[in-house]
């Protein structure tokens, strides 16, 4: 990351438009994820000095609205990769992605702020592009995986991965079974992600409940170990995940199978599983979407009208949503 060597000029303005994502897609755990048609807005401008955050929509009254919100931390973070830094900012965020609900809105603010960085530092002319790797990059560091980060930033579906740190030796004798005795990781853990695009037939449905859920609760719920057989089973899965997404929607109930991270949830979530339950019953594919609570559901058909009548009934709310491309500049 390149220190502050310039800095931007006041009065500057750039708003853009950031989708929100659906994670794991049933098998690919921390590699598969989907850009759907429900969107955050952040305008940013240049000013003379201070922070400023105005937020409309979901998370109003509830997200900070200081240094620690962040989508300003993101695009700060960012302008500093850029080697140049703004004096104050302006920032009105219009939220309507659910907070807390397995639709990545963590990700979409992240996404937010690098996005309108790089915007701001196009408009000064500054010599420095940020490309899309580069947001992905910057996008997935927050997260710590890069599905939903990388589906927001490139749109469609995605296939993300993760390139650890190398290890090095350790004169003090680090000691890591994951790396081996005496080693340390060394540099930055890489992220990356590609786009596939996804058949003109599919059609997604996310069921939202009212209530909440906390990703860094229900990864604890996760063991440390699975078996092997599972580990197999999802791995044909994901396989066939892509294949159901691109050329063949009526893989898409096989596909959606997990035996790696769903059930370990359920306990936590329990409508939202029974949820699952149901539609798949019914010959819809179904997953969690990302940690949860939100049910997904990708279908070449309608969703039938039992089925989504059942879902309102359970205290779930039913989006029809396009598959969405990456973020952009209003």
């Amino acid at each position: 990351m390149t220190s502050a060597q310039h800095t931007l000029p006041v009065g500057l303005t750039a708003t853009v438009t950031v989708p929100a994502s659906s994670a794991n897609l049933g098998p690919g755990f921390d590699t598969l994820g989907l850009a759907l048609g429900l969107y955050d807005d952040v305008t940013v401008e240049t000013t003379d000095g201070g922070l400023e955050i105005i937020v409309d929509g979901e998370g109003a009254g509830e997200v900070p609205t200081d240094e620690r919100h962040l989508v300003a931390v993101a695009l700060r973070r960012t302008l500093q990769h850029l080697g140049t830094s703004a004096p104050g900012l302006k920032l009105h965020c219009v939220n309507r992605i659910p907070q807390s609900r397995g639709l990545g809105s963590s990700a979409a603010a992240a996404v937010a702020g690098i996005a309108a960085a790089a915007a701001l530092a196009a408009d000064a002319d500054f010599p420095r592009a940020l490309t899309a790797a580069e947001m992905v990059q910057l996008a997935s560091e927050f997260e710590g995986h890069p599905d939903n980060a990388s589906a927001s930033v490139l749109g469609g579906a995605v296939v993300a991965w993760t390139v650890p740190a190398a290890p090095v030796p350790d004169s003090a004798g680090y000691r890591d079974q994951s790396l081996g005795h005496g080693q340390a990781p060394s540099g930055p853990t890489r992220y990356d992600a590609r786009r596939v695009d996804v058949h003109p037939d599919i059609r997604a449905y996310a069921l939202v409940p009212d209530v909440q859920s906390s990703t860094s609760v229900t990864r604890g719920l996760l063991p440390r170990l699975v078996p092997h057989a599972d580990a197999a089973f999802n791995a044909s899965r994901a396989a066939l995940m892509v294949l159901a997404l691109t050329a063949h929607p009526e893989l898409l109930l096989d596909a959606t199978e997990d035996r790696l991270h769903q059930r370990y949830r359920a306990a936590s979530m329990k409508a939202s599983f029974e949820l699952v339950e149901q539609l798949r019953a019914g010959g819809v594919a179904a997953a969690i979407s990302g940690a949860g609570p939100t049910v997904l559901a990708l279908t070449p058909q309608p969703l039938p009208a039992h089925l989504s009548e059942a879902a309102v009934a359970a205290g779930f709310t039913v989006h029809e949503l396009a598959i969405a491309d990456g973020v952009s500049r209003s």
